[in-house]
């Protein structure tokens, strides 16, 4: 053995729960942790009044924190952001409104259904290629009823499937219910 340490890939991280339950506030310590300052990447829409002050809210929040922000407001483009990226840290919240995003955009293609699981994909081989730690902050969809409508029944399968997918290539999952962060995949460290 020649002495010389093998270099030690990003951090790749997904943080899921549920609506309002901490996650990306978890997410946003969790950052701060990783590196001295961040990208934050927002893939909200302004598509009303009421989340134009809700995203406003979420800039002021940031701009408040000691932990430096540079904010990159992307609905669609996620996996280009996450290859040019030059922040010490990234953190993407969320991917549910992303994928949200994409269904409302394709879902009039007759093959809506292939194109949104080639764009997971494409964003899980970004996540796995990212050369700085990356965060990735989703929301758990699946425990409630089932959708009454079609779209939102795609849209449900969609986002356990890509939280699925995602999970397998993250070094760290965490869950986070009222607050509190539940590790459900722990860093694998070598002997």
């Amino acid at each position: 053995m020649s002495g010389a340490r093998e270099a030690v890939r990003p951090l790749r991280v997904l943080v899921t729960g549920g609506a309002r339950s901490g996650k990306s506030g978890f997410a946003e310590r969790h950052a701060a942790r990783l590196g001295a300052r961040g990208l934050y990447i927002a893939t909200s829409q302004a598509y009303d009044d009421e989340m134009r002050e809700r995203i406003a809210l979420h800039r002021q929040s940031r701009e408040a924190q000691a932990f430096p922000w540079t904010t990159a407001e992307e609905p669609y483009a996620l996996s280009a952001l996450l290859q040019e990226a030059r922040e010490p840290v990234v953190l993407v919240d969320c991917l549910t409104l992303w994928l949200s995003n994409w269904l409302l955009r394709l879902e009039q293609e007759p093959d809506a259904q292939r194109l949104l699981e080639e764009k997971i994909e494409e964003l899980a081989r970004a996540f796995e290629r990212a050369e700085r730690p990356v965060i990735l902050v989703s929301n758990e969809v699946g425990y409630g009823l089932v959708p009454e409508y079609k779209l939102g029944r795609i849209f449900r399968d969609l986002s356990g499937r890509m939280n699925q997918r995602l999970a397998r290539s993250a070094d760290q999952v965490f869950l986070v219910t009222s607050g509190i962060p539940l590790e459900l995949k722990a860093l694998a460290y070598p002997e």
